[in-house]
C-alpha cells in the first residue's frame, strides 16, 4: 500500500492513510520495543487471516495499530476516556493494561483515519475478548498472544496449535490468560470469561465434545 496519498482515501484502502504513513505516525506514539511487537502481531495476523479466510488487509492494519495506546500513562488514558466518551467499567478504569484497548480504537479512528468498524472492534477487544467475536476479532486476539516476540512457556506449542486448530488455540490462550491473572491476584474482566464460554460453545457446536482442551 506504499505510495498512497497520505490525506486522501486510497482506492485500494478502506481507511484514510496509507500503511506507510500509519507506520510513520505509530513510530512517534509507541516505543521501539512496542513497535516490534506490533509488527509481529501484524505478520501473525496476516498469516492467520490467509489460513482462515479473513480479509488480510484488515488483519494487517488491525495488527499493526492494535497497541497504539499501550504506552500512554494511566492519567492520559483516563483523560482520553473522558474525551472520547468511552463507557468504561470499574475494572477497566483501574487497569491501564485493559483501558488501552478501547482508547486505542478511538485513536485509530482520529489519528490514522481508520473508520472500518471491523478493524476498530478487533482493536477494542484484543485484550479482553468478548462473546460473539468476529473472525477478525479472534485473529487479532490470538495474534497478540502468539506473535514471535512472545516467550512464555508453551508459546511455540500454542503457535503450532493456532495453525492446526484455531478454535482450540483460542480456548487455550484464554485459559492461560485467566490463569496468569489469577496467579497475579488480579481482577478477571467478565468479557474474558464471556469470550472463553463463547469459544467453548462454538467448539461444542463444531465437534460435539471437548477433549484435550485444558492443559
Amino acid at each position: 500500500m506504499g505510495g498512497c496519498h497520505p490525506f486522501k482515501r486510497c482506492e485500494r484502502c478502506a481507511w484514510l492513510l496509507s500503511e506507510d504513513e500509519i507506520k510513520r505516525r505509530l513510530e512517534k506514539m509507541i516505543s521501539r520495543r512496542r513497535l516490534i511487537h506490533c509488527l509481529g502481531v501484524q505478520t501473525t495476523a496476516v498469516k492467520l487471516a490467509r489460513l482462515h479466510g479473513s480479509d488480510r488487509q484488515k488483519a494487517s492494519i488491525a495488527g499493526l495499530v492494535h497497541d497504539c495506546a499501550r504506552d500512554l500513562s494511566h492519567d492520559t488514558l483516563i483523560e482520553m476516556v473522558e474525551r472520547f466518551r468511552i463507557v468504561a467499567d470499574e475494572i477497566e478504569l483501574g487497569e491501564p493494561a485493559l483501558l488501552h484497548a478501547p482508547v486505542g480504537a478511538e485513536l485509530a479512528r482520529v489519528e490514522f483515519g481508520i473508520d472500518d468498524e471491523e478493524i476498530l472492534s478487533a482493536i477494542r477487544l484484543h485484550t479482553t475478548g468478548d462473546s460473539g467475536m468476529s473472525l477478525l476479532d479472534k485473529i487479532i486476539y490470538l495474534a497478540d498472544y502468539i506473535e514471535p516476540g512472545r516467550s512464555y512457556a508453551g508459546a511455540g506449542k500454542l503457535r503450532r496449535l493456532a495453525m492446526e486448530d484455531f478454535g482450540r488455540a483460542l480456548i487455550v490462550a484464554t485459559n492461560q490468560t485467566i490463569a496468569y491473572v489469577i496467579r497475579r491476584g488480579g481482577l478477571i474482566h467478565p468479557r474474558t470469561v464471556d469470550a472463553r464460554n463463547f469459544f467453548i460453545t462454538e467448539m461444542r457446536g463444531r465437534a460435539g465434545e471437548l477433549t484435550s482442551i485444558f492443559e
